[in-house]
C-alpha cells in the first residue's frame, strides 16, 4: 500500500489495483464497494452456461458482481471507475454491459456536472433570487452554488431532488433535511443553455448511487 498526492492511496485487492481516498469517509457517492466473491466450493459450474469446472475449464470471478464463470462467459476486461480500479478488470457479459453504459457518464456527463451550470436560484424561505453557478464538487460530495453569496449543499443532507420542465425554463427543487421537519428548499431555474445541459447530465447519474441524492431523483418532465 503506497500513498499518493491529493489524499488518495494505491491499494491491491484480489480483484486488482485500486486508487481510493485515504479516508473512506470521503468516498465518492458514485462509488461501489467490491462484492464478496462466491466461494469456490459453492460454484462447481459456470453460473451462466452451467459448464462444469475442471483442470482445463478454470473458474473466474466477475469483479463487479462476484459470481463465478468460465472463461468464455467472463472474458471481457472493462474499465470500472465506480470501484476505483486503475486498469480494466474481468467482468461477466451482463456486468460489462452495465459498466460500458456507465462510462458515458464518466466520459461526458460527469465533466458537465463538475463544470457547472448557470441558474436563477431561490434559497430557503427567502423570496430573493440570484444568478448562481451550480456545480458538483471535485469529490462529488457537495453541490456548490456560487453567486454574490456561496452556498454548499451536502449530498448526504438532501432528502429528495425534483427536476422539472414546465414548457418554458427547465428547473428543479432540492429539499434538504430529514423527514418533513426542518427542511430547507432550494429552487433552481435555468434561463441559460449551460444550465439545461447541466440538468440533462443529472438525468444520466448511475443507479444505485449513494447517498440518496441521486437514488431519489424524481424526474417530472411535462
Amino acid at each position: 500500500m503506497s500513498a499518493v498526492p491529493d489524499g488518495k492511496k494505491l491499494v491491491r485487492s484480489p480483484s486488482g489495483l485500486r486508487m481510493v481516498p485515504e479516508n473512506g469517509a470521503f468516498n465518492s457517492p458514485f462509488s461501489l464497494d467490491e462484492p464478496q466473491w462466491v466461494p469456490d466450493k459453492e460454484c462447481p459450474r459456470c453460473m451462466q452456461c452451467d459448464t462444469k469446472f475442471d483442470f482445463i475449464r478454470r473458474k473466474h470471478h466477475c469483479r463487479r458482481c462476484g459470481r463465478c464463470f468460465c472463461d468464455k462467459c467472463c472474458s471481457k476486461k472493462v474499465v470500472l471507475p465506480r470501484m476505483c480500479f486503475v486498469d480494466p478488470v474481468r467482468q461477466c457479459a451482463e456486468c460489462s454491459l452495465v459498466s460500458q453504459k456507465e462510462m458515458e457518464f464518466y466520459d461526458k456527463q460527469l465533466k458537465v456536472l463538475l463544470g457547472g451550470g448557470t441558474f436563477v436560484v431561490t434559497l430557503g424561505t427567502t423570496e430573493k433570487s440570484e444568478t448562481m453557478m451550480c456545480r458538483l464538487s471535485n469529490n462529488h460530495r457537495y453541490l456548490f452554488l456560487d453567486g454574490e453569496t456561496h452556498f454548499e449543499v451536502e449530498l448526504s443532507r438532501i432528502s429528495s431532488m425534483q427536476i422539472l420542465t414546465d414548457g418554458t425554463s427547465p428547473g428543479g427543487e432540492i429539499l434538504c433535511g430529514s423527514g418533513n421537519k426542518n427542511q430547507s428548499r432550494t429552487v433552481i431555474k435555468s434561463e441559460f443553455q449551460c444550465g439545461f445541459i447541466w440538468l440533462a447530465a443529472m438525468h444520466k447519474v448511475p443507479t444505485n448511487t449513494t447517498p440518496d441524492l441521486f437514488a431519489r431523483v424524481l424526474l417530472s418532465l411535462h
